[in-house]
């Protein structure tokens, strides 16, 4: 019985988690590039059958109940979103597995944001952030743009020109990932590398004049918060019965006559 309430407690916490992530998700559907998160949900074993030489507890009928549910690490799904024309000059969208080199202060990060602008200085940055990621070259220099020189134009290997005579300003610096995996979040449409070093591109290319869109479909994210919530409200409930169950036969069961 108390065993049945410990397995609904754990669900309910499993599913808050969920809610957790996907309310996060849907936070960010307008969000330029946003790659969303999945709630990796796996089955607990219990101690019987996880080390059946040294298991100290065990019961022969709970334990084909199983250990209840738990989550693995966070999965980052990486689909590519659909690519917007927007016209702009400064914007930028990869299409591939490639990632875009930017700096803030002194760390390196990578981004899918290809929404950009220029500061006072005339250095190319992240429009999000208030400008202060910039963007770097292939060469990890900060992309510098005098913006009387002419028109700017982005080609699909990431080099930008300017001026009728397509003077060559800089090229973007564009990297991919054997694994992207390895690639953690760190907050503002911001990941750092945990895994394999960048490498060339193979597989990118890069679209001048456009951005592209959130990979969260909003009514994906909207059906699984409705699953999410119902598990949630059936966990509750069932540690109201069991917790009301085992009043009964702490106050009735035992009662001596």
């Amino acid at each position: 019985m108390t065993y049945g309430l410990w397995l609904s407690v754990g669900g309910l916490q499993v599913n808050q988690y969920r809610q957790e992530i996907i309310t996060n998700n849907l936070a960010n559907v307008e969000t330029v590039g946003f790659k969303r998160d999945l709630a990796v949900i796996h089955e607990r074993p219990v101690e019987a059958y996880q080390n059946p030489d040294g298991a100290r507890y065990g019961h022969r009928l709970l334990d084909r109940l199983g250990g209840g549910n738990w989550v693995r690490p966070t999965y980052t799904n990486f689909d590519q979103g659909s690519l917007v024309h927007t016209g702009g000059d400064l914007d930028a969208a990869i299409a591939g597995d490639g990632f875009f080199t930017v700096r803030e202060g002194d760390d390196l990060r990578y981004t899918r944001d290809g929404k950009f602008t220029l500061n006072r200085q005339g250095e190319l940055v992240m429009a999000a952030n208030q400008g202060r990621t910039k963007v770097l070259d292939n060469a990890g220099k900060a992309v510098q743009i005098n913006t009387t020189d002419g028109k700017i134009k982005i080609a699909g290997d990431g080099t930008i020109t300017q001026g009728a005579g397509n003077t060559v300003v800089a090229k973007l610096g564009v990297v991919e990932f054997a694994d992207r995996q390895g690639l953690r979040k760190v907050g503002k449409n911001l990941f750092v590398s945990i895994g394999d070093p960048p490498r060339a591109p193979q597989n990118s290319q890069v679209h001048g004049g456009y951005i592209e869109r959130s990979a969260q479909n909003p009514m994906t994210g909207l059906v699984e918060m409705i699953e999410a919530t119902r598990a949630m409200e059936l966990n509750a409930r069932l540690i109201t019965l069991q917790d009301q169950t085992i009043g009964e036969a702490v106050n009735k069961v035992g009662r001596v006559v």
